[in-house]
């Protein structure tokens, strides 16, 4: 199991994207264009510099060499500057251009050796910040479609954490702009990054279902009042996976079973569910209070009911008498997506 202190580095918090080679060929050709720069100004200079060697003055390939020793402070003094025009030219501009250099020699190396710093600083902040989020354990297939759901209903990106193994579809969760946690989300010192204790919602769609036992167990554990929702692929396991504490189990074989079966007979009711489950395009079905102060069970305008949530249990419509509606009753309707 890994410890919390290890842990802490396997977050990806997102950031814009930047080039590492595009930024360091960007400074090594300002550079030389600073050698150049020296070296077209001593070259101008004429006899103001002189090989202190020949009492010579100099060609292009000396003013590189001088320019070279120059903005490096090697500094040999075997070139010097000799008259009044040339050693201001070397107050002017040559100093200005050695001071750039060692700038950009230093900012360079500072900023390959804070680059861990400032990720260790946003995952800081990150932690402080993150309340109420959702936290994916398992970005596949079904993981990631999860996530374009709950993108697709307005879900802020940053509200969403991504746990999994996988380099690759780490890789994917970044992309979408979720902050990514590389771990096994069957240990709890893992989900402890994931912030787990302050998350509303956890969605657990590993590959295996005795690994999504094992994550619901450990989820449930470390945070009680979490809303898990948990996929499951054998229907032998579904009861296993409620045992362990999800609120919600989808039995992801059965119902792509049972939507290829109805696509035989009843393939415009297969193209609804479609439309159903495409979130924010077409017909969507949504969860809503009911209004106590209304009288009845009634769905808002331009909805149909579908079902009443009482204690956790479904009541279709015609089960609830009008003036029987009460305030913690949530209403399941059918309406056209307002996008």
């Amino acid at each position: 199991m890994a410890s919390s202190s290890s842990a802490i580095d396997l977050i990806a918090i997102p950031r814009a994207d930047r080039a590492p080679l595009a930024a360091i060929l960007r400074r090594v050709g300002f550079a030389l264009s600073l050698v150049v720069f020296v070296a077209v100004v001593v070259r101008l200079g004429g006899d103001g510099f002189i090989d202190s060697g020949t009492n010579e003055s100099i060609g292009f390939l000396d003013a590189l060499y001088y320019a070279s020793v120059t903005v490096t402070t090697t500094g040999y003094g075997d070139i010097a500057a000799v008259t009044e025009s040339a050693r201001l030219a070397t107050i002017v501009l040559i100093t200005p251009a050695r001071i750039l250099f060692l700038i950009l020699v230093v900012g360079t190396t500072v900023e390959v050796l804070t680059d861990q710093s400032r990720e260790l600083l946003l995952t800081r902040r990150w932690r402080k910040q993150v309340k109420n989020h959702v936290v994916i354990c398992g970005f596949g297939s079904t993981g990631q479609s999860a996530a374009r759901d709950l993108m697709s209903r307005e879900m802020d990106a940053n509200d969403i954490v991504v746990v999994d193994l996988d380099s690759d579809a780490l890789a994917r969760a970044s992309d979408f702009g979720f902050v990514a946690i590389r771990g096994d989300a069957t240990h709890s010192a893992v989900l402890e990054q994931a912030a787990i204790t302050d998350a509303r919602a956890v969605i657990v769609s590993p590959n295996r279902d005795d690994t999504a036992v094992l994550i619901t167990l450990t989820v449930r554990e470390r945070n009680p009042a979490a809303h898990i929702v948990a996929g499951g692929r054998e229907q032998e396991n579904l009861s296993l996976l409620r045992q362990a504490g999800a609120n919600e189990v989808v039995d992801a074989t059965a119902a792509v079973g049972r939507m290829l079966g109805l696509g035989t007979y009843a393939p415009g009711a297969v193209r609804v569910l479609d439309d159903i489950l495409d979130a924010g395009e077409g017909l969507e079905l949504v969860e809503v209070a009911a209004e106590a102060s209304a009288g009845e069970a009634s769905a808002p305008t331009g909805s149909t009911l579908v079902a009443v949530i009482r204690d956790g249990v479904r009541l279709p419509p015609d089960q609830v008498a009008a003036g029987d509606v009460q305030a913690d009753d949530r209403l399941v309707v059918l309406r056209e997506s307002p996008t």
